[in-house]
């Protein structure tokens, strides 16, 4: 007897199609505005981001909390380094510890970048949404990243 292949209902299979092409579609969408308008991508962006919420942190856990591998992380924090976007320091703490923070220009960068970005973002998602569907969505979504992410390295937490 043949084993059973998994299969969707019509139902899930929908959800999971719409769920998957956003997922697909719309980083390559912020990354060309954030190029555009910005000369960054989507993942300098959200780098900058979180140094500038943290302060100062070390380049792993910056990799964790972007959800990027170690190598990725340190050649994207290397090319912004060089542009005079993100700095590293000794740590007071710990002497073989290297801390990396936001660069006065950093910080202006990414001041510049937001409003075009989060106007992207409104375009092609918020707005595209009722009050209420935006409520569904977080609603939907937030069991999905608690189980991809339940150490809330994204620092968004559930319900």
């Amino acid at each position: 007897m043949a084993a059973s292949l998994p299969r969707m209902t019509p139902q899930q299979s929908r959800a999971w199609l719409a769920l998957i092409s956003t997922a697909e579609l719309l980083p390559a969408a912020l990354d060309a505005q954030l190029q555009r308008d910005a000369s960054l991508t989507h993942y300098e962006f959200m780098l900058l981001s979180v140094l500038q919420r943290t302060g100062a942190m070390r380049l792993s856990d910056l990799a964790a909390a972007t959800n990027a591998t170690l190598p990725r992380a340190s050649k994207v924090v290397s090319r912004l380094q060089q542009r005079g976007l993100v700095q590293r320091e000794e740590s007071e703490h710990d002497r073989r510890s290297i801390l990396l923070e936001l660069t006065r220009q950093g910080r202006r960068q990414l001041v510049l970048a937001t409003p075009d970005h989060f106007d992207t973002v409104h375009r092609l998602v918020l707005d595209q949404l009722s009050p209420e569907q935006l409520d569904h969505l977080a609603d939907a979504l937030e069991p999905v990243l608690e189980a991809l992410d339940p150490h809330q390295r994204f620092g968004v937490p559930g319900r």
